[in-house]
């Protein structure tokens, strides 16, 4: 363990008035044989704040914040590594607080323990003894893979709604099994997530959906998914994704009801769409009870999707994609659009084609846990790839006309734009016409077709930017997926 230890840390643990802990998760991950590649380093001691940042700076560590309330102290030394410091504490919260209302420093080890989450986290490394100190039995629940809280679980619970969030990631990246005691303790004080603000929601959630990368616990993901399911969390969080709990679905698409194939889809995806993949089919439920069936739920599913997202303050650019993800994942399900429709298709979507084909396979693998590659994108790519061989472009750079030969051309100025999406949807198509010559032999008739449009739009109070947005086809009404 101390091999593993900045240089820095060694010096200042020789420097302190009392002995210099290492806790949480470096020494968990220690213990477990894990390795991360940026390590959290947490230290503690019964030393004062004030006392610790002189040690600190005699050994050339530089304090960046320092919160004599609690005791706390961010440094980093003289190589940049990063260090927060705890004074020996215990605290006391009221109910649903999320921060103690009070704070009380100690020099009882025991004490600072039980004010932690899991006993896997309060397993201490002494570094001028280069002894571990394990106050609760963190280190048998660490070797046992197991999440057990420090205290009776309702209280650890109680104390801090987003320990319900957090059981369900470190579960997942850890691989670990919570006990029953503590699942239990989680379920009971579920409610309390709704006292967390969106912001930490939302960070925690998009940690989880990454679990199985920090370890590579296979499926860490989706493990710490279905502990926010089991709990009652999922239901605080994301009420429009659970309502599809127990709503089956038609047995030659799909093993399994709405909400489990919402997980497993999620379970499935590539890391980049795993939000989109967990929420593509929140419009089901809303269908199935407006309408009885499910042919709409792109469209509301799109338009859940931004409200959730918007709840749970999610960055703007991200709630965009994941709604237009979910708008289009059902788009040529069936496999019946034609070349000509595809095409167009592709140009009008082409900044998410990538990520809506990860989608369409995270849809597919989850209705029957099937890993072959989804019949839709199989077409799709031999599409792009003929599109590709043919010189068929697919973006705008690849056009052979640019905005100045239209000017050069002639082309009225405020038309420009609309010309050319109208001769890249063309070229699309019809590839042999992308050369220069004959898209600017063609320039009248664009330009006909660019005033039409505007035309209607202008008629209808429609904006540029509104048209941009509608600009796929029109998803097939009828969708069973």
């Amino acid at each position: 363990m101390k091999e593993l230890l900045p240089e820095s840390l060694l010096r200042l643990a020789k420097e302190m008035p009392e002995p210099l802990y290492v806790v949480g998760g470096f020494v968990r991950d220690f213990l477990s044989g894990r390795t991360c590649a940026e390590p959290d380093l947490d230290i503690c001691s019964p030393t004062d704040a004030d006392s610790f940042v002189a040690a600190a700076e005699r050994c050339g560590f530089t304090p960046v914040a320092v919160y004599r309330h609690t005791g706390t102290v961010k440094l980093k030394d003289g190589e940049n590594h990063a260090f927060e410091y705890t004074c020996f504490r215990s605290d006391r919260y009221v109910r649903g607080t999320h921060v103690p209302v009070e704070i009380f420093f100690t020099d009882d080890i025991a004490l600072d323990a039980k004010r932690r989450d899991f006993t896997a986290n309060a397993v201490y490394y002494d570094i001028g003894s280069e002894k571990f100190v394990d106050p609760l039995g963190g280190r048998k629940d660490i070797a046992e893979r197991r999440l057990r809280t420090v205290d009776a679980a309702e209280k650890v619970f109680g104390e801090d709604g987003l320990r319900l969030m957090r059981l369900a990631r470190q579960a997942g990246q850890l691989g670990f099994t919570p006990d029953g005691e503590c699942l239990a303790g989680a379920a009971e004080n579920a409610a309390l997530i709704l006292d967390i603000s969106p912001e930490r929601i939302f960070a925690e959630l998009t940690l989880l959906l990454r679990a199985d990368q920090k370890y590579g616990v296979k499926d860490g993901h989706y493990a710490g998914l279905k502990i926010l399911d089991r709990t009652g969390v999922l239901d605080r969080i994301l009420p429009e994704l659970t309502a599809g709990r127990g709503m089956e679905q038609r047995k030659d698409f799909h093993s399994y009801d709405i909400l489990e194939h919402s997980l497993r889809a999620a379970r499935y995806a590539d890391e980049r769409v795993r939000l989109a993949a967990l929420l593509h089919d929140a419009g089901k439920p809303f269908c199935m009870l407006r309408d009885g069936n499910v042919h709409a739920h792109p469209e509301e599913g799109a338009r859940l999707a931004e409200e959730i997202l918007a709840r749970l303050k999610a960055p703007v650019h991200a709630s965009e994609q994941i709604r237009a993800l979910i708008l289009w994942h059902m788009y040529d399900f069936d496999g019946r659009t034609k070349p000509g429709k595809l095409r167009r298709f592709f140009v009008r979507n082409a900044p998410l084609l990538e990520e809506l084909m990860l989608l369409k396979q995270a849809d597919f693998s989850g209705c029957k846990d099937d890993l072959s590659p989804c019949p839709t994108n199989i077409k799709w790519r031999a599409e792009l790839a003929r599109m590709q061989a043919e010189g068929a472009p697919l973006r705008l750079k690849e056009l052979a006309v640019s905005g100045k030969d239209l000017l050069e051309a002639d082309a009225p100025p405020r038309l420009i734009s609309r010309v050319l999406r109208a001769m890249l949807l063309h070229a699309a198509v019809c590839p042999a016409d992308n050369a220069k010559s004959r898209l600017l032999a063609l320039l009248p008739s664009f330009v006909k077709t660019a005033e039409e449009e505007q035309l209607r739009e202008q008629a209808n109070g429609q904006t540029n930017d509104n048209a941009d947005k509608q600009a796929g086809e029109p998803v097939n009404k009828k969708q069973n997926g």
